[in-house]
């Protein structure tokens, strides 16, 4: 074994990722200097989407034509389930 000490208060002190592992539990890596994440879980740099990204939202699926269909079939299936309801 070593004599060498080894300072590991500042690593034991830094704040932590706030990202979930696939566990859902916390991630307990130090977060990346002046961001909330670890290198991991986009604190690298150039990490992440880039700017004005075109493609993420090309499925449609959060597109507002598509979130007001889905509202209206939202009242339409609570009416008829009141109806429904109404008959017994």
């Amino acid at each position: 074994m070593s004599d060498h000490i080894r300072n590991t208060g500042p690593m034991l002190t830094s704040p932590r990722c706030g990202a979930k592992t696939r566990c859902g539990g916390a991630c307990r890596s130090p977060a990346v200097h002046g961001k909330k994440r670890c290198r991991m879980h986009g604190g690298a740099p150039r990490s992440g989407a880039p700017k004005a990204n075109q493609n993420a939202r090309k499925h449609g699926l959060f597109a507002r034509d598509a979130l007001a269909e889905r509202r209206q079939i939202r009242v339409l299936l609570g009416e008829a389930r009141s109806l429904l309801e109404g008959m017994k």
